[in-house]
């Protein structure tokens, strides 16, 4: 009896072993980047083509979790760099540029030796990811702007870019206010109807929204708004997006323009419908890297 049960329990053992190591590629390891004063911090899983992801404005990471685990069963390497001033990124804040932005998701590419990458930029994010296109179009092979303003408009528009929900987005992450009243600027700027904002109550990092800011008023669009004039483009809109204004990108860029749309999500659109979101990247990315 006893060796009956030192038998099962060496099986039982073995199977947790080798389950363990057949899923060990899906562990996130952390990359570490350094150049002078710049330090940056990225979360990096799956093996594979690699996926770059850049997050929202003022936010880190972690908001892809289940983004980037989808797609890595999917088969790709996702690379999800920090910005300066979130977790372990740290580089100067005073007065930074795009350009600044892109060159730290150039460093952590470099050192893991990506190569061409599909580089996802969400929201404020879009925007060092269409930077990078140009500064180092040597690591970008297609680039998805997911939930993204685009800061130009058609001819004849009246609206302001970068111009719907400024209290509502400032306010959310504001941790001086009230829960109820961020819960209400959350619902109202980042999140469709019936989708639970409290997701987004934490994980706010205020001086890098700042250094966002200037980066972003500092930045000349007309030197990136278009990625190039190259890489091909998936426009990932969101059903019930409040902040960006829609279908404008394929009419100013034509061919080079996919788009797509989320149904059921709004601004945040990784926390709301992060299959879906994971799913329209990897169909993207596929496309991307068997083009000749």
């Amino acid at each position: 009896m006893r060796s009956r049960k030192f038998l099962a329990s060496f099986i039982l053992v073995g199977f947790f072993a080798n389950n363990a190591s057949a899923n060990s590629w899906d562990s996130v390891h952390t990359i570490t980047a350094e150049k002078g004063e710049v330090h940056i911090e990225a979360l990096d899983q799956g093996k594979g083509k690699a996926i770059v992801i850049l997050p929202s404005k003022g936010r880190g990471a972690h908001d892809y979790d289940e983004v980037a685990r989808y797609l890595a069963d999917d088969g790709y390497r996702v690379i999800r760099p920090e910005p300066r001033g979130v977790n372990g990124s740290k580089a100067p804040m005073d007065t930074p540029t795009l350009h600044d932005f892109a060159a730290d998701v150039a460093l952590v590419m470099d050192q893991a030796k990506t190569g061409p990458a599909v580089v996802v930029g969400h929201a404020w994010g879009s925007q060092p990811a269409r930077v990078l296109a140009v500064d180092r179009p040597d690591l970008v092979k297609g680039v998805v702007l997911a939930a993204a303003s685009i800061g130009k408009l058609p001819p004849g528009s009246s609206e302001k870019p970068y111009g719907r929900m400024l209290e509502a987005i400032k306010g959310a992450g504001n941790y001086a206010l009230p829960e109820t009243k961020r819960i209400e600027y959350l619902k109202q700027a980042f999140f469709a109807p019936g989708n639970d904002p409290r997701a987004w109550l934490t994980g706010w990092y205020d001086k890098t929204h700042q250094a966002q800011d200037h980066a972003r008023d500092t930045t000349p669009i007309d030197s990136y708004w278009s990625a190039g004039a190259v890489v091909p483009i998936l426009d990932l809109q969101a059903e019930k997006d409040a902040v960006v204004i829609p279908n404008i990108l394929k009419s100013m860029l034509g061919d080079r323009v996919e788009h797509k749309t989320i149904a059921g999500a709004g601004h945040a659109m990784a926390p709301e419908r992060p299959r879906e979101m994971a799913n329209a990247i990897a169909l993207f990315a596929k496309k991307v890297y068997e083009a000749p």
